[in-house]
């Protein structure tokens, strides 16, 4: 006789991970949670490599947030301890802050015409102010126009295309507005209320929430087509690819892949921080180390290069959904058919959403769905 859930939930990541608690610990439905992997925690798994170093297997993994609900759910499964993230990019043989910001500017230029530009750019916009690279090309100003044009060719471009595989004004604004100009002093990367990292890591803040929980199971390196006859269930939360679910009858839905190639030096640090991008030179477009990001430290360290690349499916890990008005229409008929012919079954997630979500809106859109779920049980 099959197992019966009330819930199968595919994908043990963020979304999967957070909604299985949700639905077990607060509505007492019984979940069966899969995942084709042979671990938890998605793209957020992190463990320890022969050097004993802690790593990102799937790359650099900052969180920050704005949102406190966000934060105060995550911290009932996590102790943080503080991070700032801090990023700089290799140009002209010099290492300059990222985002582009006023110290980019004095680090760049001859004194005269940096306090020249700073000035223009503050009086355009103020202190402060993050500033879109394409929105500051179309500024009446020719000054800031011609700074624009060198930020665009410097460090916007070259990194843009490498990342993305597309030229920068063939995606979504919402993508190039990811990395603005910094009108600032503020050489932190992200701005945002809280910058915390999981003190023990991010797997073992996904154990709490998932594992030895009453009311759900976990069965990993299972795939969604293999489990059907296997169980029986009232309602599936999807959190994988929507186009593969339905075998790409409407078409193949892009997305950008990585490729990590992880290195381990002899030393405390490798880098001067964090994160260093190469926005210009070589073809991998950073280079994260691990230290930084969790805190420790020991006689060597470990990074990660990173090469973009296209998704093949089946042979790639999808890391990005491509957002441009022709890939959100296809998204758009998938949706439409999900609402035909699969009426029990929820699509979220970065892939089933098919949204560039950072980690705390992955976070927020589980519960919010969650909240859809309570207010309308079944």
């Amino acid at each position: 006789m099959k197992k019966h859930y009330d819930w199968l939930i595919v994908g043990a990541g963020f979304t999967g991970a957070i909604l299985a608690e949700r639905l077990s610990s607060q509505m007492g439905k019984r979940c069966l949670v899969i995942d084709s992997r042979d671990h938890i925690a998605g793209n957020a798994f992190d463990t320890r490599n022969e050097a004993g170093i802690l790593f990102h297997q799937y790359g650099p993994h900052i969180f920050h947030t704005n949102a406190p609900s966000v934060v105060e759910y995550l911290s009932n499964f996590t102790t943080w301890r503080p991070y700032e993230h801090r990023v700089v990019g290799f140009v002209d043989n010099r290492l300059i802050p990222i985002p582009f910001n006023l110290t980019s500017l004095e680090i760049l230029f001859p004194k005269m015409e940096a306090d020249r530009l700073k000035g223009l750019l503050i009086g355009a916009y103020g202190m402060e102010q993050k500033v879109p690279i394409l929105k500051m090309r179309q500024s009446s100003i020719q000054g800031i126009r011609d700074l624009a044009s060198f930020i665009y060719d410097k460090v916007f471009y070259g990194y843009t295309t490498k990342q993305w595989g597309l030229e920068p004004e063939e995606l979504s604004p919402s993508v190039t507005a990811r990395v603005p100009v910094h009108i600032s002093y503020d050489d932190r990367y992200f701005q945002d209320r809280f910058q915390e990292m999981p003190a023990e890591g991010y797997t073992k803040m996904f154990e709490r929430i998932l594992l030895n929980r009453e009311g759900v199971d976990v069965s990993l390196g299972t795939s969604f087509l293999d489990i059907g006859g296997q169980v029986s269930y009232d309602n599936m939360i999807f959190s994988g690819a929507i186009d593969e679910f339905f075998s790409y009858s409407l078409g193949e839905l892009p997305y950008r892949s990585l490729r990590f190639d992880f290195q381990t030096y002899q030393q405390h640090r490798h880098q001067p921080a964090g994160q260093v991008n190469y926005p210009v030179s070589e073809d991998f477009t950073r280079i994260s180390e691990m230290n930084y990001l969790t805190g420790e430290f020991s006689n060597c360290t470990t990074v990660a290069v990173e090469y973009p690349q296209s998704h093949v499916p089946g042979s790639t890990v999808p890391y990005y959904p491509i957002p441009r008005d022709q890939n959100q229409e296809l998204h758009n008929r998938y949706v439409a058919l999900a609402a035909k012919e699969a009426k029990n079954i929820t699509f979220c997630g970065r892939l089933g959403d098919y949204k560039y979500y950072n980690m705390d809106q992955a976070v927020a859109r589980a519960l919010s769905v969650f909240q859809q779920i309570a207010a309308n049980p079944t």
